[in-house]
């Protein structure tokens, strides 16, 4: 039977909020009530016998509450368990229907409701945000075609080729069986025995050991969906295709020091980045980016473009950007909105297919089962949040929580009770069809030979960091596998290392104690600049935090000059003092301060503004400049400097000062300390 036009959904940028309003419920000037909705008069003590006897079994309403309240956790992720989201939306740049008939890419300024969660993988939803680990980005667009999910991951290869070997890579890196430990951090001995074991695990090793592996912000992420799909268009003619988002703010990262303060100091460092820059309406911004290769280049490069744990490099496969993401609207709920979102790659719409990448084909299977056992019910679309804007029909009924009352006879097809409803569409009228693609061979369990080149690309990504990025990779490899207490793995870790590099598998086997390997590393001197962050840098001030350190009697008028600069450029400001309240300067300029040398740190800000002045405890306030100032300039990061803050910036033989800009006698103070703040960091700093 044919579908009926008329029915199709209009969708714009704000059908998702539209709809997520019919469930937003506010319990404000409202009775308390049960469930069952009988009004409570106390709910304060349980029901007892007499004001010093046992409780009674007949007090419903706190066996109600309590049994409630015990069963509120579900079971978090196995992987992904910690992570953070928000609503947005994506703006089509240009039509791609000669590449595919999705129905979100089919005109220019098209706009499409979304939502996404940015996760860590290793750690507990109780871990820290901060922990050198993968990072992972889900988007679920609610399309008039029904929810497409682009799952991504924050560097551009996996560290597994067959999803056979997917349970053991997470027993491997998630604690340590025996111990529990460690929490949301991967140097421990099982999973650097697993990364010396299995040689395709090196390469993405090696991308979280770099800066990617610990993120100054989610919304400065790059992400690539490292699988391979299909593009297919109207004519059924299909592309290869990958995806990756590029954060307009660029890539930026924290030192490995910064990473694990920053941890203990404040776990939801990211959590709060991202929701305090939707609250100030600093909406984060992502392109979208697709590589495309025509079928019959498939096999023109050499690397397999099937296998996930290589990139396709965009110097040779130019990413072409096709529209951007936006976020604009944090969740109101955490729970009922981040937690109870659910994922699946096999979530795509007609002109959107699959490969037969073969992590991706694993990945079909996985998902499904994984949010029918987390969220309880194979009902979990019909929550709020996984919803889509465009009516869906089927002959599923019945199962745990099942919502909707279904009121037709007949639950199946083909039958004449109710004419086949809910019918088929033809594909030319919208229905799903799979490409069909060409397939035979013989049933085996075997990979291609074109993915055991375990080492050339892990070179060619080595080859392309700069050299501050080498030290810190050096530095990263040092620590992780240097926490590993099997002598014998540490090894066996080197030994793989120099596969690599010689020079870093050297400097990491003297830093762990073990021996120098034998031989060296393949022989490709191949770079490309796409794959260092540093070298794409995109230097900006804008929504990088500043600490301003300031007591009283500052000079009102050039610190009020120098705030109304940081604030016309975007820049975040922390007023941070020995209290709370106000200070004033020597004109009566009066400025709040937020926060405190207690409940502030120098490692969560990106840049210092120097002001000084004075304070009831002299000594306290003028030790506690002291560290500020010490532990910015030592991780490189820029300082403005008020005409009342010299003296806290010591001046000998040994600093440089690179990177720090005086205010006194400079016209041009606040044009050169906004872009040092863009600098972000100064390297040649001493």
């Amino acid at each position: 039977m044919a579908q009926d036009k008329s029915i199709k959904t209009n969708v714009n940028e704000n059908s998702k909020n539209e709809q997520l309003e019919n469930y937003r419920v506010s319990n404000m000037g409202k009775p308390l009530t049960t469930n069952q909705g009988r009004k409570v008069s106390n709910d304060a003590e349980i029901l007892t016998a007499g004001e010093r006897g046992p409780s009674l079994q007949q007090d419903y309403y706190y066996f109600e509450k309590m049994t409630k309240f015990v069963r509120e956790p579900i079971p978090e992720r196995k992987v992904h368990a910690r992570g953070y989201g928000a609503h947005g939306e994506f703006e089509c740049y240009e039509s791609m229907k000669e590449l595919t008939k999705a129905g979100f890419l089919q005109e220019a300024g098209k706009k499409t409701p979304l939502f996404v969660r940015f996760s860590t993988v290793q750690g507990s939803r109780g871990s820290k945000d901060t922990a050198r680990d993968l990072r992972c980005l889900g988007v679920k667009f609610y399309t008039e075609e029904g929810n497409y999910d682009l799952t991504s991951i924050a560097m551009p290869v996996l560290i597994n080729t067959d999803p056979m070997k997917f349970p053991d890579v997470i027993h491997a890196y998630q604690a340590e069986p025996r111990t529990g430990m460690p929490t949301g951090a991967g140097a421990h001995d099982t999973f650097w025995d697993y990364v010396a074991n299995n040689p395709e695990a090196l390469h993405m090793a090696l991308w979280v050991m770099s800066d990617r592996g610990i993120l100054r912000s989610y919304r400065m992420m790059e992400s690539w969906a490292i699988n391979t799909y299909l593009f297919v268009n109207e004519e059924g003619v299909p592309t290869f295709v990958r995806f990756v988002w590029k954060p307009v703010l660029g890539v930026h990262s924290i030192l490995q020091d910064e990473a694990q303060k920053i941890g203990g100091i404040d776990p939801d460092y990211h959590r709060r980045d991202l929701r305090e820059a939707i609250d100030k309406g600093a909406y984060p911004e992502y392109e979208l980016g697709v590589q495309l290769i025509s079928q019959e280049d498939e096999h023109k490069f050499d690397f397999d473009i099937l296998d996930p744990s290589k990139f396709w490099p965009e110097e040779l496969v130019p990413v072409k950007l096709i529209g951007k993401m936006t976020l604009n609207r944090n969740v109101d709920n955490e729970f009922a909105e981040i937690e109870q979102v659910a994922f699946n790659p096999a979530n795509v719409v007609p002109g959107i297919d699959f490969s037969n990448d073969p992590v991706l084909q694993g990945r079909l299977i996985a998902y499904q089962s994984a949010q029918y056992h987390r969220l309880g019910s194979s009902n979990f679309q019909d929550l709020p949040i996984n919803r889509p804007v465009c009516p869906f029909h089927n002959n599923s009924q019945q199962g745990f929580m099942r919502y909707p009352i279904d009121v037709d006879e007949a639950k199946y097809n083909n039958n004449s009770l109710s004419n086949s409803s809910p019918h088929t569409t033809p594909v030319e009228e919208g229905g799903y069809e799979h490409y069909p693609q060409k397939v035979d061979g013989t049933m085996t369990r075997a990979r291609s030979d074109s993915f055991t080149d375990y080492y050339t690309q892990p070179r060619i990504f080595w080859n392309s960091l700069t050299e501050i990025e080498k030290q810190h990779t050096i530095k990263a490899l040092s620590f992780q596998i240097g926490s590993v207490l099997s002598k014998s793995v540490r090894q066996q870790c080197v030994d793989q290392l120099v596969n690599v590099d010689q020079e870093m598998a050297y400097i990491v086997a003297d830093n762990l104690g073990v021996d120098r390997p034998s031989g060296t590393h393949v022989s490709v001197e191949t770079s490309y600049p796409s794959l260092s962050q540093y070298t794409n840098m995109n230097s900006s001030a804008y929504t990088r935090k500043v600490g301003v350190l300031i007591g009283n009697g500052f000079n009102g008028k050039e610190v009020s000059e120098a705030l109304s600069s940081l604030e016309e450029s975007g820049v975040f400001v922390d007023v941070i003092s020995d209290k709370l309240g106000e200070v004033k300067g020597d004109d009566g300029t009066s400025i709040m301060v937020n926060k405190t040398f207690l409940t502030s740190s120098p490692y969560l800000v990106d840049s210092l503004y120097v002001v000084g002045g004075a304070s009831t405890d002299q000594p306290m306030f003028d030790g506690e400049m002291a560290i500020f100032v010490q532990e910015a300039y030592k991780h490189y990061k820029p300082i403005g400097v008020a005409s009342t803050g010299k003296a806290y910036i010591p001046t000998t033989q040994n600093n440089n000062l690179s990177g720090v800009v005086f205010a006194a006698n400079n016209p041009n103070f606040h044009k050169e300390f906004v872009n040092a703040i863009a600098m972000e960091r100064f390297w040649d700093r001493t």
